[in-house]
């Protein structure tokens, strides 16, 4: 049996994925990244190798990316989260071209080809307003923790307007509500709403195409993917979710982990082939 893991050191979580050699998930598990990257990494993946009794002789290849992926200390290869997503998403939904990966300090949309390679990306400007550390720090705000969101959203009835162009403002705009009486769960609606804007606005920016594929931290919350599809004319792809099955609401936070363990078994099986170059080789255009 052949094992491989994807390992997504991101900003502020940091997901491991173990995949056998039928592609199938074995194990998976997430922690804060905090700022011992190297360390939450090795963490992580040994969490990971617990939940699948392994060990680590039993792993064949590992691949790491997210922006901590130069940290690694037992990957075989980095590769960008760009191309992750790509090859996770790609495999899971092989009709997908465009993706949207809404993650805690990061927005970025990634335009594919038939084939599942990269032809464009752009990411969010440098503000958290169109982030999901923007929900946790309105949530916190208002008295409630990141665990609570999706039952403030799930209990909206008229959300508000929450329009500002940058996290400050933004805030502002919720201290404003909060003081007028604006119940909290209308108010955290009032944020995906605004999130879904800028989403649509950047899978503009790179020319999106049907069918979209929603991944990242916040399509945990339904009422993201709920949002986007109600204003995208365009097949909405959800990993974890099926119709014949309970949802996996976790899935979408770890796509791009399974697609570098997706990449780790391609390296495997296909020795004389690349399905993605080295990170220090590789080239993707942002336009």
């Amino acid at each position: 049996m052949s094992f491989t893991a994807g390992i997504d050191v991101g900003s502020t979580y940091t997901k491991t994925v173990l995949l056998d050699q039928d592609y199938q998930v074995v194990a998976r598990h997430v922690m804060n990244t905090g700022f011992k990257l190297a360390e939450v990494a090795e963490k992580c993946l040994d969490a990971c190798l617990k939940n699948a009794k392994l060990n680590r002789d039993a792993l064949d290849y590992v691949i790491a990316t997210g922006f901590g992926r130069h940290q690694v200390r037992c990957k075989n290869l980095a590769v960008t989260d760009i191309t992750a997503s790509a090859r996770g998403c790609f495999f899971l939904f092989p009709g997908t071209r465009t993706i949207l990966d809404v993650g805690g300090q990061t927005m970025k949309a990634i335009r594919i080809d038939e084939n599942g390679r990269v032809v464009s990306f752009r990411q969010n400007d440098k503000c958290a307003a169109g982030t999901g550390a923007f929900l946790e720090k309105t949530a916190r705000y208002m008295g409630y923790e990141t665990k609570d969101i999706g039952q403030l959203l799930d209990t909206s009835r008229n959300p508000v307007a929450i329009s500002g162009v940058c996290a400050v403002f933004a805030e502002s705009e919720v201290i404003n509500q909060l003081s007028l009486g604006t119940p909290p769960a209308d108010i955290m609606q009032g944020s995906i709403e605004s999130l879904t804007t800028r989403a649509l606005q950047l899978m503009k920016r790179v020319k999106g195409e049907p069918e979209v594929c929603l991944i990242g931290g916040i399509m945990r919350f339904g009422t993201m993917a709920s949002s986007i599809d109600k204003r995208l004319e365009s097949t909405i792809r959800l990993p974890g979710a099926k119709e014949d099955v309970a949802r996996d609401e976790a899935m979408p936070q770890f796509a791009t982990a399974f697609g570098a363990a997706w990449l780790a078994h391609y390296r495997l099986q296909n020795p004389g082939k690349k399905a993605a170059q080295p990170d220090s080789q590789a080239s993707i255009p942002s336009s």
